[in-house]
Formats: C-alpha cells, sequence, structure tokens
C-alpha cells in the first residue's frame, strides 16, 4: 500500500499543507491517518479525492460548497468540469486522474477536445508533455504503477500515429531527408514520433526505423538511400554505450549525413569535435532547427551540409 506524507500531497495536488489542514479542520474533508508518532499520512484513496477537490477548487468551487456535496454529486462535477476543458490546470488535474483511475474513454474524449481547439502540436507541447511530467513524478512517489503508465503511452501512441497518417507525404521542394531511429536500449518512442509528425507537418521527407537501430542498420540505409539528418533522442535512461563512442560510429559508417542528438544524455556530453554531429536541448531547440532548415528550403543539399 503507497503512503504519502502531507509534503507528498501537497506537491502531487498542487493545495498547499497549511491549506489541506484547514479543511480538514473546518469542513472534515478527507481525514489523513496518523502513525505512532501522530503524524499525518495518507493513502491512495486519500490522494484521488484530493485531486477531485483541487479539481474543482481551482474551477471556482467554494470549499464549503465542494464539502456539502455527496460522494456522487462530486463526481457529477468533476465529471463536468473536466468536459469544460476551460484551463491548462483543469486538464492536467483531469488526465492525471485519468491514468490514476484509469479512464481511458475520459483521457481521449480530453485529447480530441483540446486537438479541436487547438490543434495537435499546440496540444501535445501544452497538455500532453505538462501530464506526462506529473505522469512521472506519480509514477517515482508509487500512486502510479507501470501498467498505468503504459496504457497512457499507448493511447498518446495512437493519438501520434492517427494524427501523422493524416499528414501529407512529402513532395519534390528540396528539403532534407530524415531518417529517424532509436539505437539499442532506447525506449523514447512517444517524443521520436513526436518528431516524425513535427517534420512531417512541416514537409520534410521522413524514414522512421523504430526501435534497436544499430550503426550498421544505420549504414545499410544509407547505402540505399540519401539521408540528409540521422535523428535519435537518448534519454535519461540510456546506458548502452557512451554515447561519444554511438556517435563516432554512427558518423564513420554514414559519411555522407549529419547527426542529431536530442534527450537528457545527449546534452551531457560534448561532440564539438565531431563537426556533423549536433546535440539539440530539447524539443522546442528540435522546432526551432527544423525550422531554420525549411526557411533555408530554396538552398542546396549540400550548402545545409
Amino acid at each position: 500500500m503507497v503512503v504519502y506524507t502531507i509534503s507528498d500531497v501537497e506537491k502531487l495536488t498542487g493545495i498547499r499543507a497549511h491549506t489541506l489542514r484547514a479543511w480538514e479542520q473546518r469542513y472534515d474533508l478527507v481525514t489523513p491517518r496518523r502513525d505512532e508518532n501522530n503524524v499525518r499520512y495518507y493513502l491512495e484513496p486519500d490522494l484521488k479525492e484530493l485531486c477531485n477537490i483541487a479539481l474543482l477548487n481551482r474551477h471556482g468551487y467554494r470549499i464549503s460548497k465542494i464539502a456539502a456535496l455527496s460522494d456522487r454529486e462530486r463526481r457529477r462535477a468533476v465529471a463536468s468540469v473536466s468536459s469544460l476543458n476551460i484551463s491548462a490546470d483543469t486538464e492536467l488535474d483531469a488526465l492525471t486522474l485519468c491514468a490514476v483511475e484509469p479512464d481511458p474513454e475520459r483521457f481521449s474524449f480530453i485529447i480530441d477536445t483540446n486537438v479541436a481547439q487547438r490543434g495537435f502540436e499546440e496540444t501535445m507541447m501544452e497538455v500532453v508533455y505538462p501530464m506526462l511530467d506529473k505522469l512521472g513524478l506519480l509514477y517515482f512517489t508509487g500512486s502510479v504503477r507501470s501498467v498505468q503508465e503504459s496504457l497512457i503511452s499507448a493511447l498518446i501512441r495512437q493519438k501520434l500515429l492517427a494524427a501523422t497518417d493524416q499528414l501529407p507525404f512529402a513532395g519534390p521542394g528540396g528539403l532534407p531527408r530524415f531518417a529517424l531511429f532509436l539505437p539499442e536500449g532506447e525506449r523514447q518512442e512517444l517524443s521520436t514520433l513526436f518528431v516524425q509528425y513535427l517534420l512531417r507537418k512541416r514537409g520534410f521527407p521522413v524514414l522512421y526505423l523504430g526501435a534497436d537501430v544499430s550503426p550498421q542498420d544505420l549504414e545499410d540505409l544509407v547505402r540505399v538511400t540519401e539521408v540528409d539528418y540521422l535523428f535519435a533522442i537518448l534519454s535519461s535512461t540510456f546506458v548502452a554505450r557512451p554515447v561519444e563512442e554511438l556517435a563516432a560510429e554512427i558518423l564513420e559508417r554514414c559519411p555522407d549525413s549529419r547527426l542529431l542528438l536530442s534527450g537528457y544524455q545527449a546534452t551531457l556530453h560534448d561532440l564539438s569535435e565531431y563537426p556533423r554531429a549536433t546535440c539539440l536541448g530539447g524539443l522546442t531547440e528540435t522546432i526551432r532547427f527544423v525550422e531554420s532548415l525549411s526557411n533555408r528550403a530554396s538552398q542546396n543539399i549540400a550548402a545545409v551540409k
């Protein structure tokens, strides 16, 4: 059974510790347990209920009104608020609850509603990635298990593939060709799929190679087709081999291509000795780099290299 301190609950719900204590005393909302040292602690059902309370309170419900609602009325209010899609905090709380409970139908509805209003790219950047950051914190504290995280990742993957499939393939236009790959031991698939979407949306020809791609595989690829940029994300969990060693082998096997590396591990390493390798700090920097190439589309590929 997962146990949360009042500090944990404060971080996960956004409700300040002194506010939690006041609500407990005045409104008898989510009374915590106490250990042998009389220190407050909360269980997973308490966390879910406090997430609901925080969601309603951010949406303008007075805490006295929330306290007066029955459990059924409170659930209805939460469902109504999370479907209205008014603020970023509301969306984040609602999506987080969909992961904790889990509720794939409501998760899909919230994402689709945002896409209709914001567009897919903004939804990913402003809604999905902040939700994934919070989900990572929940996983770290133990309130979300790996199976719940896998379910949400699978739903997002479906959205990414569907959105990308709606985009036209690149026509003639002089834009450089990208090959996206996951090196052996890397599992950062969602962000790589999103980069594919970003490139396709901007008219770049893209080859998505998938997971467990070796430098030998890349060499085989460039023998049969021209690839201007090889792109990979190296997350904090990538430990299969030293980054410098991986970059050196790829560049040796693919002498006519440039290598773009993004992600936590890439930024920790100095690749300045490899003139055809570039580190990109994250998605925002990757988007800026891609758009700079798009703005230079009239130039010859050799000049870009």
